[in-house]
């Protein structure tokens, strides 16, 4: 894995889904059934010993497996991640939606629920980090 280029930035691809293997993959612009994905991210931290970054992810779109597919096809993959990455083979993936906000269906009130996981394993890297 190498480190970020750039600490902060938007990824726009285009994402074909292949349900007989469950998987996704970046292709080109104008390829059938490809739909438009695209997310914002912001490196919280970087640690240069074990070359984990920890990035805040802002969803513009929600497609089958964006997160995943779109840091995996730069050399970004998720640690953990069985299906598109390469380090941490056996462990638990290290995606995590720290906050959720819906709209309550009836009453219309905006709902924040926030979750943080605890610091140890590969969650380490979330010590002494303000979300």
């Amino acid at each position: 894995m190498a480190k970020w280029k750039r600490r902060n930035g938007i990824l726009e691809d285009y994402l074909l889904k292949n349900e007989k293997n469950n998987m996704s993959k970046v292709v080109k612009e104008g390829t059938k059934n490809s739909k438009f994905a695209s997310l914002d991210y912001e490196v919280l931290k970087y640690n240069e010993e074990i070359d984990l970054s920890l990035l805040k992810i802002n969803l513009h779109t929600g497609r089958h497996h964006q997160i995943r597919v779109q840091l995996s096809s730069r050399n970004h993959s998720i640690y953990g991640d069985q299906k598109y990455g390469g380090r941490g083979h056996g462990k638990q993936i290290a995606l995590w939606a720290y906050s959720l906000k819906i709209l309550h269906p009836i009453t219309k009130e905006e709902m924040v629920f926030k979750s943080i996981p605890e610091p140890i394993g590969s969650w380490k890297i979330i010590e002494d980090i303000k979300l």
